[in-house]
């Protein structure tokens, strides 16, 4: 798709023409408090949305909330308490900043050249998509109206289809939606929300490449947060904060890809459960743990040990989530079969298309420890269902069903232009919280560049992970419960597709990674396993590498990843890393620890239990040179392994794939006569 031209681009015009009457508006503002510094009377601040009457309109059964059983285990955040995050402060300071920039403007939008000129781009968008959608982008230019049945929820209002091409799609998950529906309203409530928006500093990331084949990329790290200390209002159904319920992990771990030479973006989920080298800056955990330390320490994680650099950071809390479903007035989906979930409270009794308000929402999205009636069950009690074999990765699935759903939601209730719709701005800036360098004018951009993408066709991939079969994991005496391993070369597959790259190029740059002629290694034996030092060594050296110290070092446990270690993060260390990697499949990941790297070396490996060396490639040998009888001979060097199985006999589940269909219970979209969508 070719970006949209500015000149014929009403939502480009409009934006910018907003843009000069805020200037004017506060402008003029300041010279009227210079002169009355008392403020007699200030406009009321945007209505939070709440979930009392979000079902109201719904003609379909919604989830009742009186019927959920009380849980049998305690939750495992419950369980698990670690530490508690200062919100409050964080809160009061928004809303104070609320009032503040609210007593900006008037109350009468008669007098206010903001809401005006809301009120006129809003009619320039939609009297430009009745004629025909002008400024939609490349491909044949205006397009015509979307002549299709509708996709979206069943209490969609009746209305004229518009063009696909023109509909504003701001969805690639919860979490985009109101990143780019705040950039959106930024024209109109650009101080408002300026205030709003909960800023933090963080040192740990990457600049957006300036050359290369991913010049100008930006990815966004989008998180759910589980802090239930940052709420402001307690939510006995979620854990309470007073009753110890103070973990902070991230629910949800995203990464948001955005291209602008091709308008293209696609998101790519990492498992919670993944365990990483750099989880905490004290050593290995599962990814999701990171987030204990703040979001600096899970950037780090994800650029050290995924090589995928991160340029800005979003984040999300149960708040938030809630009130933009309430803000679309609910959402529905369709249950195949009865489902429950008794630690995130959902209880679903019914099949059918049922409404969703936010509380009910989030309980879907949180499930993952769900239980299924498939035909054939007769019971009425959940408690004795068969629960999914599948609990992190299920709820990944289900999620990025989920988010489909909203953003037919989004469509249905028409808000091709965001900026109208106060109630859901208002009802999630006060819970955003982005790093210090995410400014306005960088969200403005993000709508003026991607406002024409139709996200539905954009890849929501998964991290391809081994999940464990042994039950709680042990490393280095200490007991991390389930936990899943990395799965190379489907690990470097997915996230090369997820960023547009050829295959094994260097995610910082884009392009060729070192020739192994220029890299050397150290290998140490972390396994016990017989001479696995010396033979991996000779195995990097049949690619070409050079090899410096072959030792041993102390096994972590029982079951371990081989741990491709750097000294620091630059760019020649990182892409020695990757180079290094590559060359190897199974439970494989990357971390920068100076401790580990011997001397001498650019790059030290660390064996595991769960890999294998790749071969050198195929060698063309003439076979003849005379005669009918000529012709070539294919070698093809002997696999060298020095790894255990990890079959689904062994100690893990085969690799799981980057897009994951449906089970036959999960969740998913209605038809616009209440039925089961595709």
């Amino acid at each position: 798709m070719s970006p949209p031209n500015p000149e014929d681009d009403p939502v480009h015009k409009g934006l910018h023409d907003l843009g000069r009457q805020i200037d004017e508006s506060a402008t003029s503002a300041t010279e009227a408090r210079d002169e009355d510094p008392v403020v007699q009377s200030a406009s009321p601040t945007p209505t939070e949305a709440t979930g009392e009457d979000a079902d109201a309109e719904m003609p379909w059964p919604s989830a009742s909330p009186a019927e959920t059983p009380e849980p049998r285990h305690t939750p495992p955040d419950a369980a698990q308490p670690e530490g508690e995050r200062g919100a409050a402060g964080a809160a009061a300071s928004a809303s104070a900043s609320a009032a503040a920039a609210s007593a900006t403007f008037e109350a009468d939008p008669a007098d206010n050249p903001v809401e005006r000129g809301l009120h006129e781009l809003g009619r320039q968008i939609d009297e430009a998509e009745r004629n025909g959608g002008a400024g939609g982008g490349g491909n044949g230019g205006g397009g015509g109206r979307d002549t299709r049945g509708a996709g979206g929820p069943a209490h969609a209002a009746p209305k004229k289809k518009r063009s696909t091409r023109r509909k504003v799609v701001y969805v690639l998950g919860s979490i985009f939606l109101v990143l780019v529906l705040i950039a959106g309203a930024a024209a109109g409530y650009a101080w408002y929300l300026n205030d709003q928006i909960h800023r933090i500093s963080l040192h740990n990331l990457s600049d957006s490449p300036s050359k290369g084949a991913d010049a100008g990329t930006e990815n966004i790290l989008m998180i759910g947060s589980t802090s239930r200390c940052a709420l402001k209002v307690q939510n006995p159904q979620f854990g309470l904060c007073s009753q110890g319920v103070t973990g902070v992990n991230s629910d949800v771990v995203m990464i948001l890809h955005l291209n602008p030479a091709n308008n293209s973006l696609s998101i790519l989920s990492i498992p919670r459960d993944l365990f990483v080298p750099n989880a905490r800056s004290d050593g290995a955990n599962k990814v999701d743990a990171a987030l204990y330390q703040g979001p600096d320490q899970l950037i780090a994680a994800i650029e050290e040990d995924f090589g995928i650099p991160i340029q800005h950071f979003v984040e999300l809390n149960f708040d938030s989530f809630m009130n933009v479903v309430n803000a679309l007035g609910g959402i529905h989906m369709y249950f195949p079969e009865p489902i429950f979930d008794s630690y995130s409270g959902l209880n679903i009794q019914t099949t059918g298309c049922i409404g969703l308000n936010g509380t009910s929402a989030l309980e879907v999205v949180r499930a993952r420890h769900l239980q299924y009636k498939p035909p054939g069950v007769t019971t009425t009690d959940p408690y004795y269902w068969p629960p999914e074999a599948e609990s992190d990765l299920a709820r990944i699935r289900r999620d990025h069903e989920f988010l489909r759903v909203l953003a037919s939601a989004v469509k249905a209730k028409g808000i091709d232009n965001p900026i109208t719709d106060q109630a859901l701005v208002s009802g999630v800036v006060g819970d955003l919280t982005v790093d210090s360098g995410f400014s306005l004018s960088n969200m403005v951009s993000l709508v003026l560049t991607y406002h024409g993408v139709d996200v539905n066709s954009a890849p929501q991939l998964t991290l391809p992970v081994q999940v464990d079969q042994f039950g709680s994991y042990t490393y280095k005496g200490g007991s991390y419960g389930n936990i899943e391993f990395p799965a190379e070369p489907q690990d470097r597959t997915a996230v090369d597709q997820f960023l547009g790259l050829n295959a094994n190029a260097d995610t910082y740059s884009g392009g060729a990674l070192p020739s192994p002629s220029t890299v050397t290694v150290s290998v140490m034996n972390g396994s016990g396993s017989s001479n696995q030092a010396s033979q991996t060594a000779a195995s990097l050296k049949a690619l070409g590498f050079n090899i410096g110290t072959v030792g041993d070092t102390t096994p972590v446990g029982r079951e371990a990843e081989t741990v491709v270690y750097y000294s620091s993060k630059t760019h020649a260390n990182l892409a020695a890393a990757q180079a290094v990697a590559n060359s190897m499949s199974g439970a494989v990941l990357m971390a920068m620890d100076p401790t580990q790297v011997q001397s001498g070396s650019q790059v030290t490996v660390v064996t595991g239990t769960q890999f294998s060396v790749n071969p050198p490639p195929a060698t063309v040998t003439p076979s003849g040179t005379t005669g009918a009888g000529g012709g070539t001979t294919t070698t093809t060097a002997p696999t060298t392994t020095t790894s255990t199985s990890s079959g689904s006999s062994g100690p893990f589940q085969p690799t799981t794939s980057t897009v994951e269909p449906l089970a036959p219970w999960d969740p998913r979209s209605c038809t616009a006569k209440g039925g089961e969508g595709p």
